[in-house]
């Protein structure tokens, strides 16, 4: 029997989140290094996992299915390809640079910070549960499972209105999975109906499921992935929390929690559903370019720094449902590479504000003034941030964005056409917002600011350094998406339109033509 590093990998989490519940009251510090070293710990055995992937290193890193309800058959079933993996290394990247970020955040609750780090390993371990499973009732309850640490983290730690920005996130998402809650249902009807009781991914993709029966099913899982994602008109949830949250709970929930709506999106509906899929296509499309001018438009108005962050994220999800739903390979692959992009330079932009937000005291806008003379290194930092949001090459950003857009052009020209003017718009909020509160006249308030401390640069540099190393040297990550893309495509059915210009069958030796 070969290691279970799968379920090792969910197992270390979950075990951290027991011990950190389990300190003492009153050992704060403690609960925190806790935490921080079964994150660090997770990380190591992610690395290892994403080593055999990504470098063509054998690990010893296989499929794992254990039988759980066998009357149903339902099993804990967990897997890794392409996708998954980019997002899984996202997680375990993202939870200890989160940690250490929050170290002082629910200190500042005046509440123990145990249940603030517990949590937050709760919900890794159940994201990372939702990348990994094979099993579509695995799948449905840990989407829902993640709902309970999320509303407490929100609820409990952050702004003055964090008790209905926590309601509604927990509303918005329960009435999303209780329509994929009957979905599910209705896969498991179909299969019991094919012969094959079951709730294993591929097998529920390789039943024939009439078209009409597969587009209630696509509206059932699509509705819960819209506003888990969110996707324009079932967003108004996301800028609530982002803003009331602290600022690196917020990071967690929009660069990691979120990405399983737009995972589900591509691993689960378009393999499962590709009539419904291939037909809903158009609709998706607009509703995605609507998100990405919408969320675009109003971060440029926004004067809290938190609350327009939550709004680029709208727009930078829009990006990547309609890399998805162009139904390219290019776009496909974009769109994923756009969900780590998007997860770091998000993460990247949230911790460097809360920096900001407990130096100053304030989150608004108007309090800043003239930042970089008193603390450069906070304000590069927070340029380098706000850079990669708005894609600039060579960060890992450009690239996710420039397939997105480039992929959908061969579909849906008029959609990326439009889509284009996302782009023009986040270098407006993003420079007008550095330029309103790093530039400019010192602000009495802002005098004698305290730079980057060593805690804060080792949150910061490497997902600053990440996105730069991505950018330049992407092709092993762009590969193993790749692969995982195609056999998804396949499996809708549609025909992959022709590249733009003539693609090159033999390179003359000597002369680079």
């Amino acid at each position: 029997m070969t290691f279970p590093w799968l379920t090792t990998l969910i197992a270390l989490p979950a075990l951290g989140a027991v011990l950190t519940a389990l300190v003492p009251s009153g050992r704060g510090t403690l609960a925190k290094q806790v935490a921080t070293g079964f994150a660090l710990l997770t990380l190591v055995i992610g690395a290892l996992i994403s080593i055999q992937y990504l470098f063509d290193v054998d690990m010893g890193v296989e499929a794992e299915t254990y039988e759980w309800i066998a009357e149903f058959g339902a099993s804990w079933a967990l897997d890794v390809h392409g996708i998954s993996l980019a997002l899984v290394a996202l997680t375990v990247l993202a939870t200890p640079i989160v940690a250490l970020a929050m170290w002082h955040e629910a200190e500042d609750e005046k509440r123990d910070p145990k249940a603030f780090f517990s949590l937050l390993l709760v919900v890794e371990a159940l994201t990372l549960t939702a990348f990994l499973s094979q099993d579509v009732l695995l799948f449905y309850v840990v989407f829902e499972a993640m709902l309970i640490p999320l509303y407490f983290m929100i609820g409990m730690y952050g702004g003055p209105q964090r008790r209905y920005a926590a309601v509604k996130f927990l509303l918005y998402n329960l009435v999303g999975g209780l329509a994929m809650l009957a979905a599910v249902i209705g896969l498991y009807v179909e299969s019991v109906n094919s012969g094959n009781p079951s709730f294993f991914l591929p097998d529920l993709v390789a039943l024939d499921i009439d078209t009409t029966t597969q587009w209630w099913l696509f509206i059932g899982f699509m509705l819960a992935f819209a506003i888990k994602a969110p996707l324009w008109p079932f967003h108004t949830w996301l800028p609530d929390a982002a803003a009331e949250a602290t600022p690196s709970n917020a990071a967690f929930l929009s660069g990691v929690a979120d990405k399983v709506g737009t995972y589900g999106m591509i691993a689960l509906v378009l393999p499962l559903f590709p009539d419904a899929s291939r037909d809903a296509a158009p609709v998706i499309v607009v509703l995605a370019v609507v998100s990405i001018i919408y969320g675009a438009l109003l971060a440029v108005g926004q004067t809290d720094m938190k609350r327009l962050i939550g709004y680029t994220s709208i727009s930078h999800f829009g990006f990547i449902v309609l890399g998805i739903f162009a139904l390219t390979g290019e776009a496909a692959t974009g769109a994923t590479f756009y969900m780590v992009n998007h997860g770091l330079s998000t993460i990247a932009l949230f911790v460097v504000v809360g920096f900001l937000v407990s130096r100053r005291g304030s989150r608004q806008v108007e309090d800043f003034g003239g930042v970089q003379k008193p603390a450069p290194k906070l304000a590069g930092a927070f340029m380098f941030a706000g850079l990669s949001g708005l894609a600039l090459p060579p960060l890992s950003t450009f690239l996710s964005e420039f397939l997105v857009i480039s992929g959908t052009f061969l579909r849906y020209r008029p959609a990326a056409i439009i889509a284009t003017l996302g782009i023009v718009l986040s270098a407006l909020y993003i420079l007008w917002l550095y330029q309103r509160t790093m530039t400019g006249p010192v602000r009495p308030a802002v005098e004698g600011m305290p730079d980057l401390r060593t805690r804060e640069v080792a949150v910061v540099a490497p997902l600053l350094a990440l996105l730069l190393v991505v950018g330049v040297f992407p092709k092993p990550l762009t590969d193993a998406i790749d692969e995982a893309v195609g056999p998804t495509l396949v499996e809708v059915g549609v025909e992959q339109p022709e590249p733009l210009a003539p693609v090159a069958e033999h390179v003359e030796e000597g002369t680079g033509r």
